[in-house]
């Protein structure tokens, strides 16, 4: 079962998670980052690294939060692969400290 990137990613893209995927399966536009489900090998290594628990198992996901299954696999289609840590937007630290990380 892939992993997904929840809305915590949204407006602040910190982009660990990348660095420690060993397949390649994030693909980002500018303001988030998206797992391929096609690519994810459901290795566990983007959870913790992400600082705002973003990226979580499908199992985990709250019948409410099912949604980001099909969201990851369209955006994940529509974007470039990245694969290298990218700088987080502006205000992330803020937006992180929002979620209360």
């Amino acid at each position: 079962m892939p992993h997904v990137v929840t809305g915590n990613c949204e407006g602040c893209r910190f982009t660990d998670c990348v660095e420690s995927c060993p397949v390649a399966c994030f693909h980002a536009d500018a303001q988030r980052v998206y797992i391929d489900p096609d690519v994810c090998t459901d290795c566990g290594a983007c959870i913790p690294a992400c600082p705002v628990n973003a990226c979580v198992e499908d199992f985990d996901l709250k019948p409410e939060e099912q949604h980001w299954l099909g969201f990851n696999a369209a955006g994940a289609r529509a974007h470039p692969l990245i694969r290298s840590r990218q700088s987080p937007l502006p205000g992330a630290e803020g937006r992180r400290s929002d979620l209360g990380f």
